[in-house]
């Protein structure tokens, strides 16, 4: 396969004239004006930025639309940066109201799947007022439909997820828990048959078991609960769901927070995000772990996964740790140029990163990444979160896929 030097790529994203002409909507005057639609063909992926947690809206090649979490987290206000838009509307509103103004490109108003990472405010709190504003047909999350793994939460969080879900159940709204190794739980539906035939979704891990690579088979990562105290069952982030989107050459990877922390050497099962990058191979787009935080991102992730682009989801204080964003850049874990994009980081945390901030090529603002029909190429477009005009503030590429 080529390298990157060899199809003319160079830092920063852009290419030579060869991948001039490409497909690609909307290429005049796009700095300073609304996105251009998802157009059929097109996978687009926006990772919305509230300032409030994850989210991320996937459209695929025939219109099927699939929400990543709906984070609606709380803490002290010195501790995150500002709402966005603004504070307003609670977090899931907006989501839920981004979500409905670029689903209109698909000529439907209500969500396919929502896949919900694991069981924590920043990744599940907002997802009934999502619901409200744009109905969902089926929620995956890693728990359904007890949620007894390793133990059933009791915090007010928690609580109000359960009931979202056993209203679900009562109105006869599909859930159902992720299986790990699937590649057929998220399907196309809005395709013709034998359409878009190269568009995949593999369901890379959940509650620790890790697919193989070999057809659907798993292993299971971490140990029984049986042989383990209490204090050392299976934590929430090293529980989540890890997914590969695929379509053509492109590949994205998206793993909850996942990390790679594993108690100093103690306990080396607790390092869940390594068999997993291992599992979803290089690919093109990587969505960073546990928001770049100090104990993700880790070495042997970085070298497996090794992207064209970085999309770091951050918004709190402690996002993107200096440690994990060098390794991102590093040159010695993997060869060629890379782009990092962050939703929102905070000015203090802009100046403890102020060694390698040069080499951010966007630090505010929804990233939203625009894969070419057939999957041979692709765009990141940062749009502004200030307000929902949606413009664009930057437009990155094409990037050809490897």
């Amino acid at each position: 396969m080529a390298s990157r030097a060899a199809t003319g790529i160079r830092a920063g994203g852009f290419l030579l004239a060869a991948f001039a002409a490409l497909p690609w909507p909307g290429v005049a005057a796009e700095i300073g004006t609304p996105l251009s639609p998802w157009q059929r063909g097109f996978l687009d992926v926006h990772h919305i930025a509230t300032g409030r947690g994850n989210a991320a809206l996937l459209i695929a090649p025939d219109g099927t639309s699939i929400l990543i979490d709906a984070g609606a987290a709380t803490g002290p206000a010195e501790t995150l940066c500002e709402a966005r838009p603004d504070a307003s509307r609670p977090p899931g509103e907006w989501i839920g109201r981004y979500v409905q103004r670029h689903l209109r490109a698909t000529g439907r108003a209500a969500l396919d799947y929502a896949v919900l990472t694991h069981l924590h405010p920043d990744h599940v709190g907002g997802v009934a007022d999502v619901a409200a504003l744009a109905p969902i047909r089926t929620v995956l999350d890693r728990g359904f439909p007890d949620y007894a793994y390793p133990a059933r939460w009791r915090a007010p969080f928690a609580t109000a997820y359960f009931a979202f879900i056993a209203a679900r159940q009562k109105a006869g709204e599909a859930c159902e828990r992720m299986r790990a190794g699937a590649a057929d739980q998220i399907r196309l539906r809005h395709g013709g048959a034998g359409e878009f035939l190269s568009f995949a979704v593999r369901n890379l891990a959940v509650n620790g078991i890790v697919w193989t690579g070999r057809g659907d088979e798993t292993a299971t990562a971490v140990p029984a609960l049986a042989t383990l105290a209490p204090a050392d069952f299976p934590d929430e982030n090293l529980c989540s769901v890890a997914l590969r989107v695929s379509y053509g050459r492109f590949d994205y990877y998206t793993g909850g927070d996942l990390h790679c922390d594993n108690a100093d050497g103690t306990q080396p099962w607790r390092d869940v995000e390594t068999p997993v990058a291992h599992a979803a191979g290089r690919v093109e787009v990587a969505v960073t772990n546990h928001h770049a935080y100090f104990d993700a991102v880790g070495p042997e992730s970085v070298r497996a996964l090794a992207p064209l682009v970085w999309i770091a989801p951050v918004w709190h204080l402690t996002h993107l740790n200096i440690a994990g964003l060098e390794r991102m850049l590093s040159e010695r874990l993997y060869a060629g140029p890379r782009d990092v994009f962050a939703t929102d980081l905070m000015p203090a945390t802009r100046l403890m990163n102020d060694r390698f901030m040069k080499k951010v090529r966007s630090a505010a603002g929804h990233v939203v990444v625009r894969v070419a029909p057939g999957g041979e190429s692709f765009r990141v477009f940062v749009t502004d979160h200030r307000d929902e005009r949606d413009l664009v503030q930057s437009a990155t590429g094409p990037y050809p896929c490897r």
